[in-house]
């Protein structure tokens, strides 16, 4: 079955293995997430969920509406993903992480830290110029482009700018340990965004 369930990163630490190496990894507390709609298409499903629970009169028409037509509890945090493996769920079942496999893979989605304006060196790792005296172009950007042909930028330069408050994704990361009680999970390796961000994980 395909599970996709929202969480929050709760932070990092590092674990020791039996050689005694130290392994860096992320605490997650996922769900426990509703089922909030279940649509067929031809080629797949899509299962949408929802996450922790929020007053109705937080909401929009349109969204109270919709979980009182499913006649389920409002939900802050809704994600729909697709599937065709789907015949073992139902709309207002509750997916935890009970329904996780240590021996498995996960990919684990979220918005990363956002740096605010950045330069050339901090944002794309260039080169710094000559910082001998005279030299003006210590951390500048230098020449972006020809002159009279083609006479402009292209788009997608790469220059200073916005930087991080993206998605993004890491696939296949391992799952090290399951709680079920507590409904937290402990995987390898890092994960975008700070404490307390919301993240997606998927599970074929």
């Amino acid at each position: 079955m395909s599970i996709g369930m929202l969480g929050k990163k709760i932070g990092m630490t590092q674990i020791f293995n039996k050689k005694g190496y130290a392994i860096p990894v992320t605490l997650l507390q996922i769900g426990p997430c509703t089922i909030t709609k279940i649509q067929e298409e031809q080629k797949y499903t899509k299962i949408q969920i929802g996450y922790e629970y929020i007053r109705p009169d937080k909401l929009s028409k349109p969204m109270k509406g919709h979980f009182k037509k499913e006649k389920i509890p409002c939900f802050k945090y809704i994600k729909e993903y697709k599937t065709s493996k789907w015949k073992d769920l139902s709309i207002g079942q509750i997916i935890n992480v009970a329904q996780l496999n240590t021996n498995d893979y996960i990919n684990i989605s979220g918005i990363s830290t956002g740096k605010g304006f950045s330069g050339y060196q901090k944002r794309h790792h260039f080169s710094r110029g000559p910082m001998s005296h005279g030299s003006k172009n210590h951390r500048e950007p230098g020449s972006i482009g020809a002159g009279t042909t083609p006479g402009r930028v292209f788009p997608g330069k790469k220059m200073a700018g916005r930087m991080g408050n993206n998605k993004v994704s890491i696939k296949n990361t391992s799952i090290l340990d399951i709680n079920t009680i507590h409904n937290t999970i402990i995987i390898k390796g890092s994960v975008p965004g700070k404490k307390g961000n919301i993240i997606y994980i998927h599970q074929q």
